[in-house]
């Protein structure tokens, strides 16, 4: 009898130090569960992790703010204070308990915000009205989901106090124990927002050329990887995409550029969304994944592909050799043992959108691993 040939996702991946048993990652998910006031981890978001920790798995945290002035979702956990330090080592522990290992998503929502959240006018590279005065862009605050506030362009001089935010965050990823940090530099955050010629109109060294548009993300990058060093520190992206009014004129110069940059931090890996996503929402169903297979030429260690993968085309991708892990959100959510049900075919629990950004445990903690669902 043949023997039967192992699944591509569930070969073993080196990503940086760490040895993975296998390539099922689960993807940054915002979930609005922190603690509030304060952004504070808490009990119920170490019982979801735990759930969802695998061993030699992957997590990567929700988007997590660096600074106070960074907080653009009400509900999300922070990284700029001791007690959100301590608070994250029990995640952490949970995750371990399970043989898991978990990256830390470092994010500054800059013009995606409201005074309501952050306590400040929003920061963007430039003033664009017609994205706060676009109705269909909203923002979670204390009272339910508003519009962006209108937003200020960064004064030159403040950069780099920015940059220092994403160091002390990093070093603070670092004292709650995590394994790695990710830098969020899609969906039409800051980073991103000063990489794409739609959202940025500067004129100084932060604006104008891809070269000059590059530079805000990679002094962030290299204040992240002077704690860390790039084997432990990775990257999100977004090529193409759209969310939050995002748009670049050349997007596949300036992905090319930023991405061959990358290459001489020797990162972990990148994490790119493929643009077939717009946030959580599917553009086109069977759109074949383009970013990954595009950027897999010119980046030189592991990539993650993400956005609206099932476990087929998961295969597929990791088989074809165009990335070498899937993350997985709207499926995470639902199914705490994803991993097993894709190693074993088993059938997965479909996921309820109405509960992904609430605030307790219904759609959160509740949703059962297979066994739970079959008759003893």
């Amino acid at each position: 009898m043949a023997a039967q040939t192992q699944k591509p996702l569930f070969t073993p991946v080196q990503l940086g130090p760490l040895s993975l048993k296998h390539r099922v990652v689960m993807a940054p998910l915002t979930r609005s569960r922190s603690t509030q006031p304060g952004d504070i981890p808490n009990a119920l978001m170490a019982e979801y992790y735990g759930q969802r920790a695998s061993d030699g798995g992957l997590i990567i945290t929700e988007a997590t703010t660096i600074s106070p002035t960074a907080r653009g979702w009400f509900g999300a956990p922070g990284l700029y204070s001791d007690e959100q330090v301590e608070a994250w080592k029990k995640v952490i522990a949970a995750v371990r308990a399970k043989g898991g290992h978990i990256f830390a998503q470092l994010w500054h929502t800059g013009r995606s915000s409201n005074v309501e959240t952050s306590g400040t006018i929003p920061v963007a590279p430039s003033v664009d009205p017609s994205y706060w005065d676009d109705d269909s862009h909203v923002v979670s605050a204390p009272s339910g989901w508003v519009k962006p506030s209108p937003h200020r362009a960064l004064d030159i001089n403040e950069i780099p106090g920015i940059i220092e935010d994403y160091r002390k965050a990093a070093q603070h990823a670092k004292d709650a124990g995590f394994d790695g940090v990710e830098l969020h530099g899609g969906n039409g955050y800051l980073l991103a927002q000063f990489l794409e010629d739609g959202s940025n109109k500067r004129t100084d060294a932060y604006g104008g050329s891809i070269e000059n548009r590059s530079r805000f993300f990679l002094e962030a990058l290299e204040a992240v990887t002077s704690v860390w060093g790039g084997n432990r520190t990775a990257v999100r992206i977004a090529p193409g995409g759209t969310w939050n009014g995002m748009h670049d004129s050349n997007p596949d110069a300036l992905y090319g550029y930023l991405v061959d940059q990358l290459n001489r931090f020797d990162l972990a890996y990148i994490n790119i969304i493929e643009p077939r996503v717009k946030g959580n929402i599917v553009l086109e169903e069977g759109q074949q994944p383009t970013a990954a297979m595009r950027l897999r030429k010119i980046f030189k260690n592991k990539i993650i592909a993400a956005g609206g993968f099932e476990p087929d085309s998961a295969e597929e991708i990791v088989a074809a050799g165009h990335a070498d892990l899937v993350a997985f959100g709207r499926h995470f959510v639902s199914n705490p043992d994803l991993p097993k049900r894709i190693q074993q075919d088993l059938p997965l629990t479909p996921y309820n959108r109405d509960t992904f950004y609430t605030f307790d445990a219904r759609g959160y903690t509740d949703y059962p691993v297979y066994e739970q669902l079959v008759p003893a």
